[in-house]
């Protein structure tokens, strides 16, 4: 196994095929090719499905580059160190959550300060980002837990209690504060399986001998809001996330104590990556929304 053969895989991975693995390298793509080729015959393995449209990793090809990816982290990391300039920090920051919510001031104190890094946002239940930031998709996670893992670097951004909400059309005279019990004789909105707040509601339910159905099950924070905002049912959320819709109404869950936390988290092995290790030292500073407590260092593990 060389180098050059290692590299050669991991463009043609990320670039999408070989053509563009060989503009990006500035070599043939017969010499590309040549190098994959050569690697998977040396290891009697096969790396990708080759079809003249396009190129995709096998389940061997996918494993191994997770393992590329970390070996050119590491690569640029090294090139840091010897840079000579250092101050400006560029690159590209990933960052999936479950809330866009929880990071719209710390992306504007990010952003002043590294102006050169691009950044994206997409959302996810909790399962979604530890998977992204484990197989290297992502480099920031928010996650509405405090343990995602003894691999993950951890920084809470406080907790909010959950809320149920209905459209204001929905419940006539509708009362400040339900039961899960009377919560459940209505249409309920849930959002997919593997969402914190629906796990939580469902245990606390089920202490109290109280089975909530959902009538209908939808992917997104911001998709149950529009989905209740219809009249459909009856939708929960994190209060912190639930902020002004005219629509909506907020009802409080009288018998059931229950709050979601939000952590930043990131894979403790890339937490000296620059891009990412200046973004959670934002966290670590205190640059907290107005009104939320002082972010700390969570435990782990």
């Amino acid at each position: 196994m060389r180098y050059s053969q290692i590299r050669a895989f991991h463009y043609v991975a990320t670039c999408g095929g070989f053509s563009r693995a060989a503009e990006t390298l500035g070599l043939t793509q017969p010499a590309i090719s040549e190098q994959v080729r050569k690697l998977e015959s040396d290891h009697d393995i096969l790396l990708f499905n080759r079809n003249r449209k396009q190129v995709t990793l096998t389940p061997v090809g996918e494993e191994l580059l997770i393992c590329t990816r970390r070996l050119f982290e590491v690569e640029d990391q090294i090139t840091e160190v010897l840079s000579e300039n250092r101050a400006a920090l560029d690159g590209k920051l990933r960052i999936i959550a479950d809330s866009a919510f929880h990071l719209t001031d710390r992306l504007k104190a990010y952003r002043k300060r590294h102006p050169k890094v691009f950044i994206s946002v997409r959302t996810g239940n909790t399962t979604e980002i530890v998977e992204a930031l484990r197989s290297y998709d992502a480099e920031i996670g928010v996650v509405g837990s405090l343990n995602p893992g003894p691999d993950m670097e951890v920084r809470s951004l406080g907790a909010s209690p959950i809320i149920a909400f209905a459209a204001k059309t929905l419940i006539p005279d509708m009362p400040q504060a339900m039961s899960l019990a009377q919560l459940a004789t209505y249409p309920l909105i849930f959002r997919e399986a593997g969402s914190r707040t629906r796990q939580k509601l469902e245990k606390a339910a089920a202490a109290r001998n109280i089975e909530l159905v959902p009538a209908i099950e939808v992917e997104g924070r911001e998709a149950v809001q529009e989905v209740v905002a219809a009249g459909a049912g009856v939708g929960f959320v994190s209060e912190a996330e639930f902020g002004y819709d005219a629509r909506l109404a907020r009802i409080t869950i009288s018998d059931a104590d229950m709050a979601m936390s939000e952590s930043l988290v990131c894979l403790r092995q890339r937490s000296n990556v620059r891009t990412i290790r200046r973004f959670m030292d934002i966290i670590a500073e205190g640059t907290a929304q107005p009104g939320t407590e002082k972010p700390s260092a969570a435990p782990v593990g």
